[in-house]
């Protein structure tokens, strides 16, 4: 697997760019790519069905100047920012046969960081729900998924020293919760992991067995994407 450290200054080309990891590595065949970036200011992100009046305030975010996107995998809308470390995993279906359907492919990313956090705190990780970890029933990584025939891709985000309080009032209560948030809000269901990001990025790489950088990005279809997609309100606000 190939490591790629890679932060845009802009968030639709952060979005486009694991989408066109994704579809690069289905054209050559790769062997996969962890991806690790760190976004530069706060924007909300709404999976791939979300419908924009339902899970943001949208007014607020217009106030505050921080733009509404839409990602190509499912899950809920996120508010992205500094303090939130990202990675993104590109994986052989194949390579496991735990990456054969989506339950299967979440447990088989989130034991592993379930266990790279733990070795890092003091304190037990759990998975929650399907898709989530969390300490003390309180949500510190939320992960999504796109998947087809040959690859899977899952990426998520770590909260390490985020502002907790912007995200209560720049998103809605999500409109599908898990059962273990039990209609708690955002500042009471989520929390940061107050750990640097360094040593969360040096542990993914040792835990993926990343044998080598991503030398070459798809640039190209990139910026096809952010042209076509991620920088389009025909896109960003279709539902």
């Amino acid at each position: 697997m190939k490591y790629l450290e890679l932060t845009f200054d802009d968030p639709a080309h952060n979005l486009a760019c694991d989408e066109a990891l994704f579809h690069w590595c289905e054209q050559i065949r790769a062997e996969g790519v962890l991806r690790v970036w760190e976004p530069k200011n706060y924007f909300v992100v709404l999976g791939y069905s979300n419908k924009l009046a339902t899970e943001v305030n949208a007014s607020i975010c217009a106030e505050r100047g921080i733009s509404v996107f839409r990602r190509f995998s499912g899950g809920g809308a996120v508010l992205q920012g500094p303090g939130c470390l990202n990675y993104t995993l590109v994986v052989k279906n194949e390579r496991s046969e735990a990456f054969g359907d989506v339950a299967h492919a979440y447990a088989q990313v989130l034991k592993r960081h379930r266990s790279l956090i733990e070795g890092l705190i003091s304190e037990p990780v759990r998975i929650e729900g399907i898709s989530d970890l969390a300490i003390g029933g309180r949500k510190f990584s939320g992960n999504a998924q796109h998947r087809k025939h040959g690859y899977t891709l899952v990426h998520g985000s770590f909260l390490l020293n985020f502002d907790l309080a912007l995200m209560e009032i720049c998103l809605s209560m999500p409109s599908r919760q898990p059962a273990y948030r039990r209609g708690r809000s955002h500042q009471s269901f989520l929390r940061n992991l107050f750990l640097d990001s360094a040593t969360i990025r040096v542990s993914l790489k040792r835990e993926w067995q990343v044998n080598g950088e991503l030398l070459e990005i798809p640039c190209r279809n990139i910026e096809e994407l952010v042209n076509r997609r991620y920088a389009c309100a025909e896109w960003n606000r279709k539902f």
